[in-house]
């Protein structure tokens, strides 16, 4: 498990004791979590909510009148911090 899946799986899990359904994903330079929020979420639940996806590289909250609303995070892959990132003979 890369450090980007267990970073979004803890704060799927934190979410997930705060009452939401939560998945996750992992892709090539992220790994992401979804969670379905119910329209009866508490104020002081949302609070919560908010302290744990701000933890995340970026979120955001899709609503719609089908499909409801869907809070998402991601949290992205680490990035080399020395090394050959920008190819042969490219480094200073």
């Amino acid at each position: 498990m890369s450090a980007s899946e267990a970073r979004a799986k803890d704060l799927a899990t934190r979410l997930s004791d705060l009452g939401l359904t939560t998945r996750v994903e992992p892709h090539a330079t992220y790994t992401s979590i979804e969670a379905e929020v119910p329209e009866a979420l508490p104020a002081e639940s949302w609070r919560e909510v908010l302290d744990v996806v701000g933890e995340a590289d970026r979120f955001g909250l899709l609503a719609s009148s089908l499909t409801g609303r869907t809070l998402w995070a991601a949290v992205n892959e680490a990035v080399p911090a020395t090394g050959d990132v920008r190819g042969p003979g490219h480094q200073r």
